[in-house]
């Protein structure tokens, strides 16, 4: 039963990591790259828990406004953040814009393994641990990818448009923060309000909350659209150059 309590967790991370692979149509990332990118997404779970603690001394919390945005979204893309421009932001191998999206992905996809695995073990018996890894394949993974997509996006912009380089940073750490934030808050809101009876408001929020789902796989694609593009053009423009030249 633990083992395939454990393909569950899994299973969502090895597809969307394989789905994204895939959209790199130029240059494919090494794989030592990719696998160094997952572990990072690894170890900003440590760190997160330390920012988390530093966070709860500091501000004073008890709502769900402050869970959802201070010991969820604020912190955990910040670390992601973090250790992509310790690690990946200067390597040689960061050479496209489609890149920026790949290693924030598999930093993503890091992070949502070890959560996944983390949550499915922790529950009390199989049925509601294979309920949990359900629900977590559908919501929660997904939403990791989508915010690494939205960081990863305007990371790539950041390194090959240096003229506006200080607003692309600012926002590929605002917006995962904030999409992060509004996911979390809205999915918890909903459940609040069910658990204390009052489910028309529950349902009204879960809906909300769907809606923010799609539009945030909407606005994913058109952002993993649109870099694969922008490669597309710098990769024709090298290929040029270098026929020009010799």
């Amino acid at each position: 039963m633990n083992t395939l309590i454990f393909i569950l967790a899994i299973l969502p991370v090895v597809v969307l990591a394989a789905y994204i692979y895939k959209k790199d149509k130029y240059e494919k990332e090494p794989f030592s790259m990719l696998m160094l990118a997952f572990f990072l997404g690894m170890l900003a779970i440590p760190m997160d828990l330390y920012v988390v603690a530093i966070i709860n001394v500091m501000i004073p919390g008890g709502t769900v406004f402050y869970e959802a945005f201070f010991e969820a979204g604020i912190p955990e893309e910040l670390c992601k953040w973090s250790l992509f421009m310790l690690v990946i932001w200067r390597n040689k191998n960061f050479n496209e814009m489609f890149d920026g999206i790949v290693y924030a992905c598999f930093i993503g996809l890091g992070f949502a393994c070890i959560e996944n695995i983390m949550y499915v073990f922790g529950t009390e018996d199989y049925f509601s641990a294979f309920n949990t890894g359900v629900m977590r394949a559908l919501l929660s993974v997904p939403g990791h990818f989508l915010f690494a997509v939205i960081m990863g996006y305007f990371l790539g912009m950041a390194k090959f448009k240096p003229q506006e380089r200080g607003k692309y940073l600012t926002l590929s750490l605002v917006c995962p923060m904030i999409a992060h934030g509004l996911f979390d808050y809205l999915l918890m809101l909903s459940s609040a309000f069910s658990e204390n009876n009052i489910e028309w408001m529950g349902s009204l929020l879960y809906l909300l909350f769907l809606y923010l789902d799609i539009k945030m796989w909407k606005i994913g694609t058109k952002q993993i659209a649109k870099m694969q593009e922008e490669t597309r053009i710098e990769h024709n423009n090298e290929t040029f150059r270098k026929i020009f030249k010799s």
